[in-house]
């Protein structure tokens, strides 16, 4: 068993967030206490002070790249991201069309974005039979494994629960960074006019380095149907929303702490169901939870229909283990 967790606050930048390094921290006890993850097979990546490793975009791919290489056929692998999320539009000339949408990405501390592409193509390396699972707490997040089939989601979406009691929500912020905010941080490190699509700017700025997306042998391609394969994605939102990063409300009486709203949720559920849980009752779980706090996300699912149905983190019920606390119930 091995994970890979990333948390991206950004401090000290106008896209400053504050719970996406708690939302890492909570991640690894419940991966050490729960699922019996051994604490060096846990590598984490944050731009907190004093961090050896930043999550910049070469050094997350190399990460997770590394992670792969040293998989046995049945290992589990895992994934966590906190962060800022962005859309990209098509880039015009180079094998997309005018009908062509927005494409997903998570945004390394550094800004070299990692995309649907190269989650596909990490995913398309695992070895038979291993699985990884990957929770994305940031904004657009459905989708990030390109051509991933959805289970849940808004094509193939849970029972409205539109009429069940709602309380107010907390405070938060989008961990949402628009696309024109990304062109001008970029424009300012590259020189470059901020009128270039960002493609322009990264391949500037990383060479080699930048997103798989934006070298050509990837973007002419049709894609293929979705196929099943070991890659599990459970999304904070849908691609069309944002996933909130949540303040906490009582720092010094209520013991809480900044989280993501979805990251908070899914400590909230797993707290609450000692036994396992299929990757679809989880996220139905935390979508339950998020609506009745006043949430406007939608978690989602992206994996194969046995997937769907397999026990997230492939937890065995003869070894389960006590379950963490939530990591910030005060924030929910």
């Amino acid at each position: 068993m091995l994970a890979t967790l990333v948390g991206c606050n950004y401090a000290g930048t106008r896209n400053e967030l504050r719970g996406c390094i708690n939302d890492v921290e909570a991640a690894r006890d419940t991966l050490i206490a729960r699922f019996g993850f051994a604490p060096a097979d846990v590598a984490v990546l944050t731009d907190g002070r004093g961090a050896k490793v930043l999550p910049t975009g070469a050094n997350i791919k190399r990460a997770l790249a590394d992670m792969i290489a040293r998989a046995a056929p049945g290992d589990v692998l895992f994934f966590h991201y906190s962060g800022h999320g962005t859309l990209v539009p098509p880039r015009r000339g180079h094998g997309h069309g005018e009908d062509d949408k927005e494409e997903e990405a998570i945004v390394p501390c550094d800004f070299n974005l990692v995309t649907d592409v190269d989650f596909r193509q990490l995913v398309d390396r695992v070895p038979p039979g291993t699985s990884f699972t990957m929770v994305s707490d940031s904004c657009h997040s459905g989708g990030l494994i390109d051509q991933e089939k959805e289970q849940i989601g808004p094509s193939v979406d849970l029972p409205d629960t539109a009429g069940a009691p709602q309380l107010a929500a907390p405070a938060r912020i989008a961990r949402f960074l628009p696309y024109g905010a990304l062109l001008d941080h970029l424009s300012g490190v590259s020189g470059m006019p901020s009128s270039h699509h960002a493609a322009d700017h990264l391949l500037a700025l990383f060479g080699a380095d930048a997103s798989a997306k934006f070298h050509g042998d990837t973007l002419s391609a049709a894609a293929p149907a979705p196929r099943p394969d070991e890659g599990i994605l459970l999304s904070g939102c849908q691609t069309d929303e944002t996933s909130a990063d949540v303040a906490a409300e009582d720092e010094e009486e209520g013991g809480g702490k900044a989280c993501g709203a979805f990251s908070s949720a899914v400590q909230s559920v797993l707290a609450a169901h000692p036994a396992p849980l299929s990757n679809r009752e989880l996220v139905a779980r935390a979508r339950a939870v998020l609506d009745e706090n006043g949430f406007e996300q939608h978690p989602c699912l992206y994996c194969s229909d046995a997937n769907a149905e397999a026990p997230f983190l492939s937890q065995d019920v003869t070894a389960v283990r006590a379950a963490s606390p939530a990591m910030s119930p005060s924030a929910l």
